[in-house]
């Protein structure tokens, strides 16, 4: 009898530990449910990925999960970025777990195609303090619950498809970030404690009213293109509250009433006068029609700013465009969705004082300054051998496709020769200067390095993710064409310029799919180009000296610790995490381009570097 009882006690203790190192069936299944209505139920064919009523999320370790280490029975975090998802966010099958809303702390699926709308039973994973949806086609309106998730302190929707007022968050204590750029979002913007948010940005969205931000915190790029907002940091002066107006008698509105009729019948007066006045001057001959000079006299002009005009020896009958609802005809000038320059004028353009600042092989970039104080980046292509018409969709479907890291265009125009686009001028350059030209002393030190690695290489991964079926890669990715916001955000310019051979026939333009490829895999090369520069502080070309293979020789060598920046060596940065940033630069800069990682792969790579940067402890200079 008591042996039974000893076995009996030693059955029960392994029934006890094997509970408690297990999920509950309920938790499991409800995941299953999840991970099936984000995948529109398709399943990858790997046995160890998982997420099958069979096995167990915490001890067979399902593919994007990770666990609690002690109890290794309560999820703690669900990771699927960038991972070719399409389906639906069901947050009542995640949610109503009670298990999984008590240990969920971060839900990442970003840079994916999940859709739908967010459903409010959102709230009930009250644990969540990391909430990344961003670079999805989510819609409709975020849900009122959001405003309690009391724990949020990241929260990322950006590049998303999602309309109407935002929730109340502002009553979210905690939250330190909050991207919600690329949005349709309306309404006025909630008055967030700006004291604590570390990230903040609403731009290209509808809101309206002023900025809540009165101290400024964050600069005006966290605010563009939302044409109804006002505030110091926009240089917009809001108007003045509307005072509520008190009843009139009725012998009030009789003498308004009066005002108005005398006031129409004013206006109407003035209006034919105008209306007989245009009729003459229409029928009026034309003022010198052929006194338009050539591009080619803004191109000769000198680099130290000169006050000289953009002009064009092509008639502007050339550069009749069909308006659409997405782009703004003006002139010859097509603006973009962007009421940064809803205004300009292709005259405007042609007046304007232009300061050149430098010369490619396909083009020549001008800095053009404005009466109004607005100052634009102009780049000029020759000899790119694109229709007009295919010029034209390029740059309306670039115009769709938006990610805090890349700069858009603005504008454009076009014609048979000549090719203008229209950017944001950006005050703090590129990060080529920053690297090789940086005469300030400012210091660029690792994290910052790092992060400028990591933010570039997932703003590529989205181009390349919207852009792929198109065939439309950056084509031309080097460290110039690398800018830098004011907040010293880098942000990737000129995408999708590439540059064709001016000799190679129209014909033989037409990408085929291999091809395609390929030019998407030399994007993977310029990026490990960028790595290297980054690492090592040194010119790409340097008397006749390559980069990269002068970093292989080193290499090859085993002097790997000599190819680093001296400033890096000297701050004491990490030599394992730049080595592990070396290896990534040098598989991505591979001479065979089969034999280069995927876009994907890169980003995962330096995140991973990244998040051991993190959680370093920081090092005194």
């Amino acid at each position: 009898m008591e042996k039974i009882s000893i076995w009996l006690l030693f059955v029960s203790l392994f029934l006890v530990i094997h509970v408690a190192d297990s999920v509950d069936d309920a938790a499991r299944d409800a995941l299953v449910t999840f991970y099936t209505g984000l995948s529109n139920n398709n399943r990858p064919s790997d046995l160890n990925f998982g997420w099958n009523s069979s096995s167990d999320p915490c001890r067979d370790k399902w593919k994007g999960v990770d666990c609690d280490a002690k109890t290794n029975s309560l999820v703690k975090k669900i990771e699927f970025y960038n991972s070719g998802l399409s389906g639906f966010l069901n947050a009542t099958a995640l949610c109503n777990v009670d298990s999984i809303a008590a240990s969920l702390n971060l839900l990442n699926l970003s840079l994916n195609n999940i859709g739908g709308e967010i459903q409010a039973d959102i709230v009930k994973c009250k644990q969540l303090t990391r909430l990344f949806l961003g670079g999805n086609q989510f819609t409709g309106k975020l849900p009122d619950s959001m405003a309690m998730l009391g724990n949020l302190i990241q929260l990322d929707i950006s590049n998303n498809r999602f309309g109407g007022e935002l929730p109340g968050l502002a009553r979210v204590s905690s939250l330190q970030m909050f991207l919600a750029q690329n949005n349709q979002l309306k309404g006025e913007i909630p008055a967030f404690d700006f004291s604590n948010l570390d990230q903040f940005n609403v731009s290209n969205n509808n809101f309206q009213g002023p900025i809540p931000d009165v101290s400024q915190k964050f600069h005006a790029d966290s605010y563009l293109n939302n044409a109804g907002l006002c505030g110091e940091v926009l240089q917009k002066t809001c108007p003045p509250p509307k005072k509520k107006s008190k009843g009139l008698s009725n012998k009030g509105i009789l003498m308004f009433s009066g005002y108005i009729a005398l006031g129409l019948v004013i206006v109407g007066l003035i209006v034919f006068r105008l209306t007989r006045k245009k009729v003459e001057s229409v029928e009026a001959p034309a003022r010198s029609p052929n006194k338009v000079a050539s591009v080619d006299d803004f191109v000769d002009t000198k680099p130290s700013f000169t006050s000289v005009e953009l002009k064009t020896d092509v008639s502007k009958s050339d550069f009749s465009i069909n308006s659409t609802e997405s782009v703004m005809v003006s002139s010859s000038l097509v603006v973009l969705t962007s009421p940064t320059v809803s205004d300009l004028k292709f005259e405007d353009l042609l007046r304007a004082p232009a300061e050149l600042l430098g010369r490619g092989k396909h083009g020549t970039l001008y800095r053009v300054i404005f009466d109004n104080g607005m100052v634009l980046a102009v780049k000029r292509i020759k000899g790119w051998m694109i229709s007009i018409d295919e010029f034209k969709q390029r740059m309306l479907r670039l115009d769709q496709v938006k990610h805090p890291n890349v700069l858009p265009p603005l504008a454009f125009y076009c014609s048979k020769h000549e090719k203008l686009l229209v950017y944001e001028y950006q005050l703090n350059g590129s990060l080529f200067t920053l690297l090789h030209g940086n005469r300030s002393g400012r210091r660029f030190e690792w994290a910052s390095r790092l992060s400028v690695a990591a933010k570039i290489a997932e703003g590529l991964a989205f181009m390349h993710h919207e852009l792929h079926g198109d065939g439309i890669p950056h084509g031309n990715l080097k460290s110039s064409n690398i800018m830098l916001k004011s907040n010293m955000e880098p942000c990737i310019s000129e995408y999708g310029l590439m540059a064709m051979d001016p000799q190679e026939p129209s014909s033989m333009q037409q990408q085929t799919k291999d091809t395609a490829t390929s030019d998407f895999k030399a994007d993977i090369y310029g990026l490990g180009v960028i790595l290297l520069e980054l690492l090592t502080g040194k010119l790409v070309h340097n008397d006749g000296v390559d980069l990269t293979s002068w970093v292989q020789s080193v290499v090859r060598e085993e002097w790997t610790v000599e190819v680093f920046d001296r400033a890096l060596i000297s701050e004491g940065a990490s030599e394992e995490e730049m080595l592990n940033l070396l290896q990534v630069a040098i598989k991505c800069s591979n001479q065979a381009p089969e034999s280069r990682p995927s876009i994907n792969q890169v980003v995962t790579m330096i995140n991973a570097i990244k998040e051991e940067e993190d959680k370093s402890p920081v090092q005194e200079p």
